[in-house]
């Protein structure tokens, strides 16, 4: 995907807020914020009744606006700074960013009080932000001539069809499941497809700058296979999730992306949890294909074991590492981990264990499903109180 030393960004002359200087600024900012809040919400009325006019139904509501509110408020984030990298072309700044961050703002309010509203101003609000961050980085990509990046652009065309498929269930009769399932399967390969190469890139940075003398092994062939696997299994879970096929898939991408992280050398980073949580954020996909297998063959493993070791493992802990880590470089500061940042990494990495544990003792999913939403909230809201001054202040 990315090649490592590609051309630098060419910055116009800014003299606006230092919030729209940057696309990981404001993206970062109302992820976190989105995130959090969302989680409350959901907590709210799961366990407390809040009556909440919501677009559709609390679980799907729940399971929508993690994925298209906060997933994808933080790839644009991530997107708008690494692709005028790739480009050499000037990043989205200013009224344009502004405008991009408030049209993804339009779409959490209709899905959140979508239940006053026609549901087709709800979906034409709600697919806007999508459409136009597929755009735009067309564009850039395109004008840029950065062709090995065009999977981006068709990781980005299948999200917009998955969310599509979501909001067209209604009106044609089908299970809105699918576009859900399409959307996590899309962010599991982008994880092992972009994971798969910062995730040893910084750990030998790290590493040789340390004077050790192993580093992780180079991307090889071994890795397009695993990559092979994985886009396989998460499209077989996609169309059938319980089915033996699905669980053989499963159970091969389990093996295949736990021998990739085992040659990332991983272990010494326990002395950098700004590194650490990259290698433990990855191990999440081994372990949640591996429940994805066993949740195909045996009726004792529930499907939503697999799915929040996804989703709240993987994508919560590797979407929190790289907007640390970005918000610290492009910010100017040192690639260290401060007391705050650490101890979001240590909420995220509870509030996943939390939730899957809530999934395997429905005896006490209440209680746990509880406090796995607050450590979410608590996760985030750190995240935000340390990072939002940095993230609207200018490079010191």
């Amino acid at each position: 995907m990315a090649r490592q030393g590609a051309a630098i960004p060419r910055y116009r002359t800014f003299s606006g807020p230092s919030l729209l200087s940057q696309g990981f600024r404001p993206f970062f900012l109302v992820a976190g914020v989105w995130s959090a809040l969302a989680v409350l919400l959901w907590i709210g009325w799961l366990l407390g009744g809040w009556p909440l006019p919501l677009a559709m139904p609390g679980v799907l509501w729940h399971g929508h606006e993690m994925i298209f509110g906060y997933l994808v408020a933080a790839l644009a984030g991530f997107l708008m700074t690494a692709v005028p990298n790739w480009t050499g072309r000037m990043p989205l700044q200013g009224r344009a960013l502004a405008a991009l961050t408030v049209i993804w703002g339009v779409g959490r309010l209709a899905m959140a009080l979508g239940g006053a509203l026609p549901t087709t101003v709800v979906a034409v609000a709600d697919l806007a932000f999508l459409a136009c961050l597929l755009a735009v980085m067309g564009r850039e990509i395109v004008a840029g001539r950065n062709w090995r990046n065009l999977p981006i652009l068709g990781a980005l065309t299948l999200l917009l069809v998955a969310n599509v498929t979501v909001h067209a269930s209604a009106a044609f009769g089908f299970d809105p499941r699918i576009g859900l399932r399409l959307s996590v399967a899309m962010f599991v390969v982008l994880i092992a497809l972009i994971g798969g190469r910062i995730v040893p890139s910084f750990t030998r940075n790290w590493l040789v700058k340390r004077g050790h003398d192993r580093h992780p092994a180079k991307y090889g062939h071994g890795d397009q296979a695993a990559l092979l696997i994985t886009l396989a299994a998460a499209l077989s879970w996609t169309a059938a999730p319980s089915s033996g096929l699905t669980g053989v898939l499963a159970g091969a991408a389990a093996l295949a992306n736990a021998w990739r992280l085992s040659r990332w050398r991983g272990l010494p980073t326990w002395r950098e949890p700004l590194l650490l949580i990259l290698h433990l954020g990855y191990a999440w996909l081994p372990l949640g294909f591996a429940l994805m297998a066993a949740a195909s063959f045996s009726a004792e493993v529930p499907a939503s074991a697999a799915l929040h070791a996804m989703t709240a493992g993987a994508m919560g802990a590797m979407t929190l590492a790289v907007m640390t880590r970005t918000s610290l470089g492009h910010t100017g500061r040192a690639l260290t981990a401060d007391m705050a940042t650490t101890v979001s990494y240590v909420l995220v990495i509870a509030a996943a264990v939390l939730r899957i544990a809530g999934a395997l003792a429905p005896s006490a999913a209440s209680v746990l499903h509880a406090a796995a939403g607050a450590a979410w909230v608590a996760a985030f809201a750190v995240f935000v109180a340390a990072y939002a001054p940095k993230l609207v202040a200018p490079r010191p």
